[in-house]
């Protein structure tokens, strides 16, 4: 049985059920006029969907925590199903498109990733911050454009493509910033 969580306990991240789903609290303000009742003003998100809505409760208003558990788990391959194996117990398991999301664009082979699971389902994927991950194919550099900040194109190994400077090579390895997909740094050359 869930248990119930108090308006005085919203923090930013608590996980609740409301309607019959998983949602989680973006951001929070407790507001207490001066007549009338205090009260909550919420900014949450459905674990589901990825709907972000805004919500006021009541102060002393209750909702259930949600049955929602994380796990470390390494990415494997890709074979028409995204395959991963659970750190712990080393078993391997699929996790649909749905809850793959964008981050399918820097899954890398033996990634380690946290995922969260709702009654037992893969619901999202939270990657590490940065990535490290080989170029495929990439523009050359075209003579003359020297402009300050110019960029090219270029394709890494998990078919993401983005802008990087001119200096680089096809035969350079890259860190990626996983929740923007821009380009940090050139880790080495192959």
């Amino acid at each position: 049985m869930a248990s119930t969580i108090d308006t005085s306990e919203f923090k930013k991240g608590l996980k609740f059920e409301m309607d019959g789903g998983p949602w989680e609290i973006v951001d929070f303000q407790h507001v207490k006029p001066g007549k009338g009742s205090a009260f909550v003003r919420t900014r949450i998100k459905n674990l589901l969907t990825n709907n972000v809505i805004d919500k006021t409760f009541r102060s002393g208003d209750k909702v259930d925590q949600a049955e929602c558990e994380e796990i470390e788990a390494t990415f494997m391959y890709f074979d028409g199903a995204y395959n991963f194996m659970n750190s712990e117990t080393f078993e391997s398991f699929d996790v649909p498109d749905t809850a793959v999301g964008d981050a399918k664009n820097f899954l890398t082979e033996n990634l380690k990733v946290d995922i969260l699971l709702y009654n037992g389902r893969a619901i999202a994927i939270e990657l590490p911050n940065f990535i490290i991950a080989k170029i495929t194919e990439c523009e050359p550099a075209i003579a003359g454009n020297t402009a300050q900040g110019a960029t090219k194109s270029v394709t890494v190994e998990t078919g993401y493509k983005l802008q990087v400077p001119l200096y680089i090579t096809d035969v350079d390895v890259l860190k990626i910033d996983t929740r923007d997909g821009r380009y940090v740094e050139r880790v080495s050359t192959k």
